[in-house]
């Protein structure tokens, strides 16, 4: 049982979140100052982790986040802040904090971010996690950092708290974001989501808030933004570190005040929705080069999530394989018993720069291309035999170009470009002499994002 020490010197406040605790089995401890904290420390079981208003007798939740730090430092602290105190939540965020919480806190926040920083923290032994191989919330895998990521996403979803998904392309953030959704109180209302990378950026203030009729030349009727679509529901945002930093802001003053103005309006509209994001980005590197607000990013990242790389969970592939075999095999309507142990070595042995989404088409060119009732390593591309990985050489020549379809060979040109360039963005594109939005505007039309 996990022992629990909150630290808050209104007695009411203390009393309730010790109740909501205790209520969910958790061993509490209570401090009203940071001397009495710093004493609970040294009598009794180890403390699990600290729950700690910023506001204190004294000396400061803040001196006692640092404090812990220097003791414990892998000690995970929660600060709980004023509504509005933003500012209070990332000085606490740069300090160390695993998570803050605003007050008045829900008991539902409560819960999500206690569990899900206290499952952070435990070491991964094979006994804590079931190791499930069944396809759930439609993810498939039975890795530890698979089943780590099922158990965060049983233990959050019913937060009202937004959380940021991060981690390659290719790794399935959107499919864990649904997933988020489908799991919660939400799920009877919208999940709308939004492509920023996807977007112009003199369009996304449209995209995200609407307009009304007349506020611009060809505006004849008010439309509905995105953010007021998800009311209630869950608004997610892909890419949000494309997002322009003019754009940042007054979505920063949305998800503070639940509010915005559609373009030419003149009145607030109101929408509660639950905010997931994602990106491939390092958003804390974005912040140094002055790319995206620290403000903002800590709005986002209350819940963590990280997605991990294909090639970190090998044990996965087996499954991945045989579940897009299955697919493919299906659409084209092909017989298809299986994947030869030969070609299924070669897959296990192949380090996927483009993660799982180039595993889904390299078996779907596979499934195209076999003559047999078994996939056989003369199915898979020649750089996946010889395990090139992220060697970036280029892709076999497309053979057949004359009965193919301009679609089909613009779409063969760009995925032949991101595996070439180890599915960079930036150096794919400038392989194929277009912007790098270009590409992603290509990308989602080829289903390759």
């Amino acid at each position: 049982m996990e022992k629990i020490l909150i630290v808050e010197d209104e007695i009411n406040i203390l009393r309730l979140l010790g109740k909501i605790l205790r209520q969910e089995g958790f061993n509490v401890e209570a401090a009203k100052s940071f001397e009495e904290a710093v004493s609970k420390f040294a009598s009794g079981p180890a403390i699990d982790l600290v729950l700690s208003d910023m506001r204190l007798p004294g000396r400061s939740g803040l001196d006692l986040l640092n404090w812990v730090k220097e003791q414990k430092p892998d000690l995970p602290v929660i600060i709980m802040t004023a509504y509005g105190s933003i500012e209070n939540a990332v000085q606490a965020m740069r300090a160390g904090a695993a998570n803050y919480l605003t007050k008045p806190v829900e008991s539902g926040d409560l819960l999500a971010v206690v569990k899900h920083s206290l499952l952070h923290k435990k070491p991964e032994t094979g006994n804590e996690i079931a190791r499930e191989e069944k396809d759930q919330y439609g993810i498939i895998g039975k890795s530890a950092a698979i089943q780590e990521i099922l158990e965060t996403i049983r233990i959050i979803s019913d937060s009202r708290s937004h959380v940021l998904i991060t981690g390659e392309s290719g790794t399935g953030k959107e499919l864990v974001a649904r997933a988020i959704h489908n799991d919660s109180r939400r799920k009877n209302f919208r999940f709308v989501a939004i492509n920023c990378g996807a977007i112009p950026g003199e369009l996304m203030e449209n995209e995200l808030f609407g307009h009304e009729a007349g506020s611009y030349t060809g505006a004849a009727s008010r439309e509905i933004g995105k953010a007021e679509l998800a009311a209630n529901g869950t608004l997610f945002l892909d890419e949000v570190g494309e997002m322009p930093p003019p754009m940042q802001i007054k979505f920063l003053r949305f998800i503070q005040e639940k509010e915005f103005y559609r373009i030419g309006g003149t009145s607030p509209v109101r929408a509660d929705c639950r905010i997931v994001a994602s990106t491939n980005r390092d958003l804390e590197e974005e912040i140094t080069c002055g790319g995206f607000r620290e403000d903002l990013f800590y709005r986002l990242n209350v819940i963590p999530v990280q997605m991990p790389r294909l090639k970190d969970r090998t044990e996965d592939i087996p499954l991945l394989a045989e579940y897009f075999l299955k697919k493919y095999a299906g659409q084209n309507q092909k017989f298809i018993k299986g994947i030869d142990h030969r070609a299924m070595e070669a897959l296990m042995a192949y380090d996927w720069p483009g993660n799982i989404r180039q595993l889904q088409n390299i078996i779907e060119r596979a499934v195209v291309l076999t003559g047999f009732d078994t996939i056989v390593p003369s199915d898979l591309p020649k750089k996946i035999l010889m395990n090139e990985g992220q060697k970036g050489q280029e892709n076999e020549k497309i053979s057949g170009l004359e009965n193919m379809k301009l679609p089909e060979i613009e779409r063969a040109a760009i995925l032949g470009a991101l595996e070439a360039e180890e599915w960079n963005q930036t150096r794919a594109s400038s392989r194929l002499g277009i912007t790098r939005r270009q590409l992603r505007t290509k990308m989602v039309k080829y289903n390759l994002l």
